[in-house]
């Protein structure tokens, strides 16, 4: 895709989420960059995105170099022997879906003298193809992790289920901002509602998402052959 085109759809997503979410926050447009090359997400940052955002930390470490200034995002699902391409140059991890990776994560952000700034993902659908924690041990999740030295938990992250189900779907998503709203009363630190993809963005923001992933929306349909 052209530059131009690109920063057009960068801009007018910004444009779109303006006015904020339902609850009259400012929304964060985080650009999914998966398969694309560091020009293109290049593209991105010069339209204005909030940050860059990757899913193999291999993808991360051959790109990040080449991009522009720009907060870098983590979104995928991260092995505990891949924190090493990561720590230290991440500014939010969005996928932080069970202990083993919060343990090492604190542990290697220790080791380092830092402080990791990560989401809890929570498996909101309870889908069996999906990582995270449950909904019901969110808040014990929550108090407990918020304690670990080397971490600072600024909220949460969900992934929606494919449904046709409007009704279920924001049923859902107010479970989330439910929950993220109580965190908030339990910790200055909590700041991000990540929830809504190029598919079903719109519906997560008029619920309270304040932290969209986005990626063909912006880039267009991936090309998995390159």
């Amino acid at each position: 895709m052209e530059k131009t085109e690109i920063i057009e759809r960068v801009e007018a997503l910004k444009e779109e989420l303006a006015k904020g979410n339902g609850y009259g926050e400012r929304v964060l447009l985080v650009a999914a960059t998966k398969t694309q090359t560091a020009e293109t997400i290049n593209f991105a940052i010069e339209g204005g995105v909030d940050a860059v955002a990757e899913n193999k930390p291999q993808e991360f470490r051959d790109k990040n170099e080449f991009l522009l200034p720009c907060p870098r995002h983590f979104i995928g699902h991260l092995q505990t022997n891949k924190i090493k391409y990561l720590i230290g140059k991440i500014d939010l991890y969005h996928s932080c879906d069970r202990d083993d990776l919060v343990n090492e994560l604190a542990k290697q952000s220790l080791a380092r003298g830092i402080v990791s700034d990560i989401l809890l993902q929570i498996n909101i659908g309870n889908e069996e193809t999906k990582g995270g924690f449950s909904y019901e041990s969110a808040k014990e999740v929550f108090t407990r992790v918020s304690q670990t030295a080397g971490l600072r938990v600024k909220g949460f992250m969900a992934m929606l289920p494919e449904s046709d189900d409007e009704e279920l779907l924001r049923t859902l998503t107010r479970k989330m901002r439910a929950l993220f709203d109580w965190a908030k009363t339990q910790s200055a630190d909590v700041e991000y509602l990540s929830m809504g993809m190029s598919g079903d963005y719109k519906l997560c923001v008029e619920e309270g998402s304040n932290v969209i992933r986005v990626g063909s929306t912006i880039f267009g349909a991936r090309n998995y052959t390159v």
